[in-house]
C-alpha cells in the first residue's frame, strides 16, 4: 500500500525540520516540502534548504519561485493603496505569508496530496493565514500542524531530532530575522515587552552611508520604473536597486505595533527601506496628480485591502474588486518624485508630472487665478453655506 502524501511548507528551520521526522516516521506519510521563495533567499540559501530536507527525508523537495507573482498579485496593489498598517507597517510579513500560504495550497493540490502542514506555533498570525489558505484552496485535505498541536517547547523539538540522529546546531539568534522583497522583521526580546526599542546591532543593514543624497523616482501608471538615472523594466528590480541605494541610509526602520488576527497585541520591528520610500514618495505624486474624491475613496477601500490582507483574505473576491479600482485610479500617476536620503530619514522634495494639477493656467494658491472671478467665489460661498445657516437660525429661533 503506497503511502500518503503531505505537503510540507517548509523552510529548513527547527519547526519544519521536526515536522519532517514527525510526519515521515511517527506518522507514516511521504513527505513533500515545497518553500516559496518571494524575494527574501539567496540562491545558496537555497541550496542549502534544499540539501537539508533531503538529509531529513523527504520524498520531494520543490522550491517556487513566485517573486515575480508576489509582486503582480499583491505588493504593486500596495504601492497602488499607498498601504501601511496602522499608518506605519508596509505588511512585509503580512503580504509574504499569505502569498506564501495559497502557493503552497496549489501545490498541494496540483500533486494531489491528501494531507498538507505547517510548522506555525499556536501563538501567531501565520497559523491563521495557512489555515484559511489552505482550507479554501484544497478543503479536502487534511492539515495537520504538529507544533502547534503537540504544543512543543523548543527543546523538546531539539531532544526528539537529536534522538532521530538529527544532529545540526540548532542555537537560537539573538533575534528572528525574516527577509523579503517588501520588507525585513525583526524580533527579539525588546519586542516581547512594550518599553523597549531595538538595539542597533538587531537592524539587518548597518548604516555604512552619513553623506546624504537626492535621488529621483519615476513611475509609470503607478508603478516603479526608475530609480536614480536608471531604467527598470521589471519593478521588481526598481525595488531591488531603491533598497540598495537606501536601506544602508538606516532608512525604514520601525516597530510596529498592533492586533494580531487572534486578538492580542503584537509587537515587531522591520526594516523596509524600499517600502516606505515607494509608498511615501507615490503618495505624494497621486495628491497631485489625483482629484479629491479619487484620494478620498481609495484612502477608504485601501485600508480595507491592507487589513483584509493582513486577517489572511488575500483570496476574498472583493480583494478582486479593490483591485480593479486601485488599477483603474492610476492612469495618471506618472512622473518624477524627487527624494532627499540621510541617515535615518527622507524627505520628498517634490515631484514633475504631465498630469500635475498644480498647473499654473488655473491659478497660484493663496495668490491669483485665472479661471473665475471674485463674484464667482462670492456667489458659491453664500450657497455652500446656506443650509448651515438657515439651521443656525432656526436652532436660535427655538431657544
Amino acid at each position: 500500500m503506497s503511502q500518503p502524501k503531505v505537503v510540507l511548507a517548509f523552510s529548513g528551520g527547527l519547526d519544519t525540520s521536526f515536522c519532517v521526522k514527525y510526519l515521515a516516521e511517527d506518522k507514516g506519510y511521504e513527505v513533500y516540502s515545497v518553500l516559496v521563495d518571494t524575494g527574501g533567499f539567496t540562491e545558496e540559501d537555497l541550496k542549502t534548504i534544499e540539501a537539508n530536507a533531503y538529509s531529513l527525508g523527504v520524498k520531494n523537495h520543490a522550491t517556487i519561485s513566485k517573486t515575480a507573482d508576489y509582486y503582480n498579485d499583491c505588493i504593486k496593489y500596495l504601492i497602488f493603496g499607498n498601504v501601511l498598517k496602522n499608518n506605519t507597517y508596509p505588511l512585509s510579513v503580512s503580504a509574504e505569508r499569505v502569498f506564501q500560504a495559497v502557493a503552497v495550497a496549489e501545490y498541494a493540490k496540483e500533486i494531489g496530496a491528501t494531507a498538507i502542514a505547517h510548522g506555525s506555533t499556536g501563538a501567531g498570525n501565520d497559523q491563521v493565514r495557512f489555515d484559511m489558505a489552505f482550507r479554501i484552496i484544497i478543503p479536502e485535505a487534511e492539515i495537520i500542524t504538529p507544533i502547534r498541536d503537540l504544543k512543543l517547547s523548543r527543546e523538546a523539538e531539539i531532544e526528539y531530532l537529536t534522538k532521530k540522529g538529527v544532529g545540526r546546531e540548532w542555537a537560537k539568534a539573538a533575534y528572528s530575522i525574516n527577509k523579503g522583497l517588501w520588507g525585513t522583521s525583526v524580533g527579539g526580546k525588546e519586542t516581547l515587552t512594550s518599553e523597549k526599542y531595538l538595539p542597533e546591532e538587531a537592524w539587518p543593514t548597518q548604516v555604512s552611508k552619513t553623506e546624504p543624497e537626492t535621488i529621483t523616482l519615476e513611475f509609470v501608471e503607478g508603478e516603479l520604473k526608475g530609480v536614480a538615472g536608471e531604467t527598470f523594466e521589471n519593478p521588481v528590480n526598481a525595488i531591488q536597486k531603491l533598497a540598495s541605494i537606501a536601506q544602508p541610509f538606516g532608512i525604514g526602520r520601525d516597530i510596529h505595533v498592533g492586533d494580531t488576527i487572534i486578538g492580542i497585541k503584537g509587537r515587531v520591528g522591520f526594516e523596509a527601506a524600499a517600502p516606505l520610500v515607494i509608498i511615501k514618495a507615490h503618495h505624494t505624486l497621486e495628491k497631485h496628480v489625483l482629484s479629491e474624491q479619487q484620494l478620498y475613496w481609495k484612502e477608504q477601500l485601501s485600508n480595507w485591502y491592507g487589513s483584509l490582507l493582513h486577517k489572511g483574505q488575500f483570496t476574498e473576491p472583493v480583494m478582486r474588486n479593490i483591485e480593479a479600482f486601485l488599477s483603474d485610479t492610476q492612469s495618471h500617476v506618472t512622473g518624477k518624485v524627487h527624494v532627499h536620503l540621510a541617515p535615518y530619514r527622507f524627505h520628498v522634495e517634490g515631484i514633475e508630472s504631465p498630469f500635475d494639477l498644480m498647473s499654473s493656467k488655473f491659478g497660484s494658491y493663496g495668490e491669483m487665478n485665472n479661471a473665475w472671478t471674485g463674484d464667482d467665489v462670492r456667489g458659491f460661498s453664500k450657497v455652500a453655506s446656506n443650509q448651515v445657516m438657515i439651521y443656525q437660525k432656526v436652532s436660535e429661533s427655538n431657544d
